[in-house]
């Protein structure tokens, strides 16, 4: 999905986050309307922004089953045409391996609190040696 983009100056500092929006699943209208279990049903959007400009650079919408991590290659794989990305700052969701993989891969920075249970990785990890 293309979308307009004015630029910063200098590299690309990417911020990612995901939010839950909640749809009224016919579960619901149908415990409102004659009582009963509810259902509800949510979407999961993950997206990434320009520090600078506040631009929507990349967005993924799935279900609330998917977490946020596997998610974090596809919001880059939206911008990789962009020549220089700087940074990538997200929260401890984001600590994981295939995500310090992937912005080790583009050539970035991760700024990524480390999860409450994280482990040493081998030092040869991609991730690993960017973060050195």
């Amino acid at each position: 999905m293309n979308r307009p983009y004015s630029g910063s100056k200098g590299p690309l500092n990417l911020l990612v986050d995901s939010t839950g929006i909640k749809a009224e699943g016919e579960g619901e209208w149908n415990a409102r309307k004659h009582g009963g279990p509810k259902r509800l049903l949510w979407r999961k959007i993950d997206i990434g922004i320009d520090e600078e400009t506040l631009e929507v650079r990349a967005v993924e919408v799935t279900t609330s089953s998917i977490g946020d991590a596997p998610m974090l290659p596809d919001l880059l794989n939206q911008i990789q045409p962009d020549p220089d990305v700087g940074s990538v700052t997200a929260d401890r969701a984001y600590d994981a391996r295939k995500c310090h993989d992937a912005i080790a891969a583009g050539g970035a920075h991760a700024v990524l609190p480390p999860r409450k249970n994280a482990k040493p990785w081998k030092p040869t990890t991609a991730g690993a040696i960017a973060s050195e």
